[in-house]
């Protein structure tokens, strides 16, 4: 048995207590996911070659904007199935569509990306429960419940008197429950958030976040939340996003490191994963990537926010760098065996297989 099936089976098996038995050193020696990123029809051979080279297996990806509601969400989900679909075909090479765990471990074989599909609302459904088969049925595999705002399920974090989780609410967590859908808490009150990781029989996720005793943001998660979705068997994923954790530009990567590090003191290692939410391309603030920004961000847009990104993460190669830098701040490869894919292999397996 070669290391890559010992590791596939112990995982499945639920042998792995330890992962100090892992002995990876590079991200080519480990498996690599992305809780949730950015695969765009843009991107070059060349570029998606550089992703994969540099040791990504899997990613997770948003479907469609999620500022949308009603009719409108619902015509947007399929459109966006239909576009990721479309990506995936046009480069067969080097991606395919992923709906359960085993994808990951097939990816790092062929040396493809395993691309998964997410939602980051719950809007596209509306109060049909149904629709949450008929999407599921078309390769969708988790959902936000909600984005900033307030809808039918709860409160996103831009509302400062909203709801937590609503009756319909509980409906929605429990179908997703019962169909094997992944619950995402990105982007929801800190009420809403606490109350769905209670009402959740199934671990949960919050994909992409950052720690608010760390940096104040409303986009941050509380120590209170992130424990209970570990006590729940879920996972933090840390995001890349720079003003999330500082207003520095230059030299501020240190920043994304400090939460990692204090989401695996308050959780736990096995409880950690990264979602970067960013481009793979390499960036550089031209006006024609602002008006770009601008379009996809409609309301979000603020100009003195930008660039979003790290400058030592701009690029395909970031996984890499962020693998050497925590093994250099003393994290032990072992630990980062965990962050880097076997935490989400695990995750993935108890909802998805």
């Amino acid at each position: 048995m070669n290391r890559r099936s010992f590791i596939k089976n112990t995982i499945a098996t639920g042998l792995i207590a330890d992962s100090s038995i892992l002995l990876a050193s590079t991200t080519q020696d480990s498996f690599v996911v992305d809780a949730m990123g950015e695969i765009r029809d843009a991107y070059s051979e060349s570029l998606i070659k550089e992703m994969i080279d540099s040791g990504l297996n899997a990613i997770t990806v948003t479907l469609c904007d999620p500022k949308s509601y009603e009719l409108d969400a619902f015509d947007m989900a399929m459109t966006g199935i239909a576009e990721y679909d479309r990506i995936i075909v046009k480069h067969p090479k080097y991606y395919f569509k992923a709906t359960v765990s085993k994808d990951i471990e097939k990816a790092y074989e062929n040396k493809k990306i395993a691309i998964y599909y997410l939602f980051q609302n719950s809007t596209q459904f509306g109060r049909d429960l149904n629709n949450v088969d008929k999407f599921y049925d078309l390769g969708v595999r988790s959902s936000q419940i909600t984005y900033n705002w307030q809808n039918w399920a709860g409160a996103g974090c831009y509302e400062k008197n909203g709801s937590g989780l609503t009756r319909f609410g509980h409906e929605l967590v429990e179908k997703m429950n019962e169909i094997g859908m992944l619950i995402d808490l990105s982007h929801a009150g800190m009420r809403t958030m606490a109350d769905t990781i209670a009402a959740s029989k199934q671990p949960v996720i919050v994909s992409h976040t950052c720690c608010q005793e760390l940096y104040d943001h409303r986009r941050n998660t509380t120590n209170i939340n992130m424990r209970a979705t570990a006590e729940k068997g879920g996972l933090i994923g840390i995001t890349q996003m720079r003003p999330f954790m500082t207003r520095q530009i230059d030299n501020a990567v240190h920043y994304y490191y400090q939460h990692i590090e204090h989401a695996v003191n308050v959780c736990g290692a096995d409880h950690v994963c990264i979602g970067s939410d960013r481009d793979h391309r390499r960036l550089i603030l031209t006006q024609e990537y602002l008006d770009e920004l601008k379009k996809e961000e409609g309301e979000n847009f603020d100009p003195t926010m930008w660039p979003l990104y790290f400058e030592e993460l701009n690029g395909p190669k970031r996984m890499e760098t962020i693998w050497n830098g925590l093994i250099k701040r003393g994290m032990s490869s072992s630990v980062l065996e965990k962050i880097m894919g076997t935490n989400l292999i695990r995750l993935y397996a108890s909802i998805y297989d």
